[in-house]
């Protein structure tokens, strides 16, 4: 009976391989709707941060005529967009509308008594224009607040005593300058307001304020801080829900900031509400901006082009320049990244993007999607049972029915979940079958097992066999090479399938599993090298339990280990890249247009084309096929990035087919040449 149950589990993997076939060709329609959303939206916004403008043109002997000068520079660069804080008394003090002092300071400048009981905040605007526009919008803001104010003059000027501490009024979030916006928009400019959630949520104030930016034709606002406005009075006032209902009913979306440490609380609430009227945005830090203008100008190119970026968000700094031994700023050096021939705004343009305002992907989501999606699902599941069979043969069946039993609930209760942890496992499989199948071609085609490997019994007959010549192990080797990536690469339909949701691709949900997708087929793909080739007993694994624990075996776990955690420290999007892998990336992305990935190219896929070429002739070759197994987890992991446009991670795999597959033959080549060699001389040095 248990012989009959095996034959039956082993006899199951041609239906899994045929529903696993299904499920690829109901997973291409919705891989296609993924394409079609990638290609909805070509448009790149430039944005400057505008506080930076004023910040650095107070070290200027002329502040409001550099910011203008720089205003018309930026335009000319190609800059579309400036950033808008909410702003503050501190915000109006720097941009010269008014000066403000505390009770000491006051007393001293007219010349009295400090009172012993009042500790307000004296206000004199600059000139009659910036009394005119913002004394309303202090008077409002104040009493909302609950603050007093009132009118105050000193030697001609009007200004305003707002009745709290200097240190408290300074604090406060006002809605932006409305000259500023004003100058903004005469000079062309699209306005992207950077509101705060610091302040309890006034409905009243608020629709003010987007009627405001509605009018400005704002289409995306940015929030500063650690939450999206509305979302600390969100509990009590039902806040999120009323902004949401405002922005859509303006047609205004909001901006996802790529690699914050924490994504700001709401937001993810907020983009649903939205639809997810969302883009991506990439913001160059103040020290960045120092960077040389052919680095900026490579990262705004990647940006867009690798990681679906539609906004790039630019930020300047003043800097102490000893040299010339004044301050200076580095927006010369942002316009140079810029507007220079080959830099950041032709790269662009020549990835086929435009300049403007930024828009969001349209999802496309046909009617028949869900229906395909169910379909993929039951093959992925026999991927992962086939993946099992080549292991433990008699659990094929019962893991493909508990898989499907299993997978029903958790659709029901935990679909995110599920989907994720479903498109981890076909990820893995995929991979780990493609190379277990190549070692078993490896093994009925090369050299005879020993005794010693397999029990008392040879799986040929050491006698009858012959060595291939080396342009056949080569021909078989290639087409070996050939058919094992494509088997690898039929977990990518599934995973796209699993995961086609805009919340991957604007990364508010990302696939889950990195670190495992890189280290599980490894070491399956070892255990079965040590424990499957042959005859799989269970004397080999007691044999193995029991061999003596020596200091070499102490020091290459060490070392594994060492190996193991660098390789681990590369993985994932906050991986570490040295210096000169950086100039390396570059120059590859500069010369083939998408940038293969090393351990494909350099390292995985070689080493299979050698690998197979030795094990079809040495056995203990194929433990090469331990490394190897790294491109072809990493050609899957390429599209598990969802944020990366499935045709660049397409272009990127190929590619590093294309050129490993040139490597590896050079690879054979040379050890031919060096084994002849060996073999001619090797004589002559044992004389």
């Amino acid at each position: 009976m248990q012989q009959k149950w095996q034959r039956w589990n082993i006899s199951s993997r041609k239906w899994l391989w045929i529903i696993v076939v299904v499920g690829l060709i109901a997973a291409l329609p919705v891989v296609y709707d993924r394409l079609v959303t990638e290609r909805s939206s070509k448009t790149v916004e430039l944005v400057f941060d505008y506080r930076d403008l004023v910040a650095v043109s107070s070290y200027r002997s002329n502040p409001q005529d550099y910011i203008s000068e720089q205003l018309d520079r930026l335009k000319e660069a190609g800059v579309q967009s400036m950033a808008i804080y909410e702003s503050t008394l501190d915000d109006f003090r720097r941009a010269r509308r008014l000066m403000m002092w505390g009770a000491a300071d006051i007393a001293n400048l007219t010349d009295t008594i400090i009172p012993e009981n009042q500790n307000y905040t004296y206000i004199l605007f600059t000139s009659a224009k910036n009394h005119d526009a913002l004394a309303p919008l202090l008077r409002d803001k104040f009493t909302e607040l609950g603050i007093a104010t009132r009118d105050w003059s000193f030697r001609g000027q009007e200004g305003l005593i707002v009745e709290t501490p200097i240190e408290n009024a300074s604090m406060k979030p006002i809605q932006p300058d409305p000259i500023t916006l004003e100058m903004l928009h005469a000079k062309g400019f699209n306005i992207v307001p950077r509101l705060v959630d610091s302040l309890p949520y006034n409905e009243a104030s608020v629709k003010k304020l987007v009627d405001q930016y509605a009018q400005l034709g704002v289409k995306r606002i940015l929030f500063e801080g650690e939450s999206v406005k509305g979302f600390k009075d969100d509990a009590e006032l039902h806040s999120l829900t009323a902004f949401a209902d405002l922005l859509k009913q303006h047609g205004i979306g909001i901006a996802a900031i790529e690699n914050i440490k924490k994504q700001q609380k709401g937001f993810n609430k907020l983009a649903y509400m939205l639809d997810y009227n969302v883009t991506r945005l990439y913001s160059l830090s103040e020290a960045d901006s120092s960077l040389k203008p052919d680095v900026i100008a490579d990262r705004f190119a990647l940006a867009t082009k690798d990681r679906n970026i539609r906004m790039l968000y630019l930020n300047t700094i003043s800097t102490r320049d000893t040299s010339k031994a004044q301050i200076s700023d580095t927006l010369d050096n942002l316009i140079t990244s810029l507007s220079e021939p080959g830099g950041a705004v032709d790269k662009i343009k020549d990835n086929g993007f435009t300049l403007g305002q930024a828009t969001a992907f349209d999802v496309q989501h046909s009617s028949y999607q869900r229906y395909l999606k169910l379909v993929a699902v039951v093959g992925a599941l026999a991927l992962v049972a086939l993946m099992v069979s080549y292991f433990i043969p008699w659990l094929t069946l019962p893991v493909w029915v508990l898989g499907l039993v299993a997978g029903a609930g958790l659709r029901l209760l935990r679909p995110e979940l599920f989907e994720q942890a479903l498109a981890l496992a076909a990820a893995i499989s995929a991979p780990t079958v493609a190379t277990v199948l190549a070692i078993r071609k490896i093994n009925q085609m090369g050299p005879p097992v020993r005794s010693s490997e397999a029990g008392s019994k040879l799986s040929k007959n050491s006698s009858t066999y012959a060595v291939m010549s080396p342009q056949r192990r080569l021909t078989h080797s290639l087409v070996l090479y050939v058919k094992t990536a494509l088997i690898s690469l039929s977990a990518v339909p599934f995973v796209i399938a699993l995961l086609n949701n805009i919340t991957y691709s604007l990364v508010l949900n990302q696939f889950r599993g990195v670190s495992l997708l890189h280290t599980a087929p490894i070491g399956l793909v070892a255990l079965y090298v040590l424990l499957y080739r042959g005859e799989f007993t269970f004397n080999k694994t007691g044999k193995l339990l029991r061999t003596p624990i020596t200091l070499l075996w102490v020091i290459a776990a060490g070392v594994i280990g060492i190996v193991g955690m660098y390789y681990l420290s590369r993985t994932g999007n906050s991986g570490s890249v040295t210096p000169i892998e950086k100039v390396f990336r570059t120059f590859l992305e500069n010369t083939v247009g998408v940038r293969p990935r090393n351990k494909e190219f350099l390292l995985g896929h070689p080493l299979f084309i050698l690998g197979a070429f030795l094990a079809f002739k040495y056995r203990n070759a194929a433990f090469i096929m331990i490394v190897a197994v790294i491109a072809q987890l990493s050609m899957v992991d390429t599209f598990a990035h969802i944020h990366s446009p499935a045709l660049i991670s397409l272009v990127r795999g190929l590619l590093g087919l294309g050129l490993g597959l040139i490597i590896g033959i050079i690879a054979v080549i040379v050890w031919q040449i060096g084994e002849g060699c060996w073999k001619r001389w090797s004589p002559l040095l044992k004389r």
